[in-house]
C-alpha cells in the first residue's frame, strides 16, 4: 500500500477510506432489514385433496414441505429402484397421490403432486 501513495498521493488514501465505509455501511444496512410478510409461492401454504392431506396428516401445506415429506417416506421405507435411482418404485400408500402408478420418475413427483394442492382465486 505505501507505494500507492507514492504513486497516487494523499488522494488515494482518502478515496479508498471513503469507499471502505461506505460499504461497511450498505452491508450493514441490507443485513439488518426487516423480513416481508407473508411467503409466496411454492413457500405459501395452502389447502391440499383429501387424499396428500391424509398422506401427510395435514390438511395444509407449503409445496416445499410435501415434496420434502413425500421424499423422507421415500427414503425411509426404501422405495428408490436400487438399480435406477431416478425411479420410485411406488408402494399402495404412494400409488393414492401418483395415480395409482407402480412406477415414477423422480422428476415426475413435483407433476402428478401439483394436482393435490387447490387452487385458490
Amino acid at each position: 500500500m505505501a507505494w500507492a501513495t507514492r504513486v497516487f498521493g494523499q488522494a488515494h488514501r482518502v478515496l479508498m477510506a471513503a469507499a471502505n465505509t461506505s460499504a461497511t455501511v450498505t452491508t450493514t444496512a441490507s443485513a439488518t432489514a426487516p423480513k416481508r410478510g407473508r411467503p409466496a409461492g411454492i413457500l405459501r401454504v395452502v389447502p391440499v385433496s383429501p387424499a396428500l392431506g391424509e398422506f401427510l396428516g395435514v390438511s395444509e401445506v407449503s409445496r416445499t414441505d410435501a415434496v420434502k415429506k413425500v421424499w423422507e417416506y421415500i427414503k425411509l421405507n426404501n422405495l428408490q429402484n436400487p438399480s435406477n435411482k431416478k425411479e420410485i418404485l411406488c408402494d399402495a400408500k404412494l400409488k393414492t397421490i401418483f395415480n395409482g402408478k407402480d412406477q415414477v420418475g423422480f422428476l415426475e413427483i413435483a407433476k402428478l403432486m401439483s394436482q393435490h394442492f387447490i387452487k385458490s382465486s
